[in-house]
């Protein structure tokens, strides 16, 4: 899967200079490129993990995916209450 110029050109300057949510925009290129890698639309990954494969504390990384899912560039879903999350990268430009 190729990046959007949309995620570049307009989302990395919102997320990071207007938001100021640097961690943010790499946890969704972390997402998107994972998704892409997987083949699939979902991504089940821990806080933790999430938080290990980016190289930013386990803090950041539930801040940066609540700030994704509140813009709706991430949705998220348990099957419980004490599962692992599952995400699914939106692109919401693409309408």
């Amino acid at each position: 899967m190729n990046l959007d110029d949309y995620v570049v050109d307009v989302l990395m300057r919102d997320l990071v200079g207007h938001d100021r949510q640097p961690t943010s925009f790499l946890v969704y290129l972390w997402f998107y490129f994972e998704a892409s890698r997987a083949r699939r639309d979902r991504v089940n990954v821990s806080y933790q993990a999430l938080a290990e494969a980016v190289g930013i504390s386990k803090s950041a990384a539930q801040s940066a995916v609540r700030w994704l899912v509140r813009r709706k560039l991430l949705e998220s879903s348990k099957a419980s209450p004490t599962a692992i999350p599952e995400y699914r990268v939106t692109r919401p430009w693409r309408r």
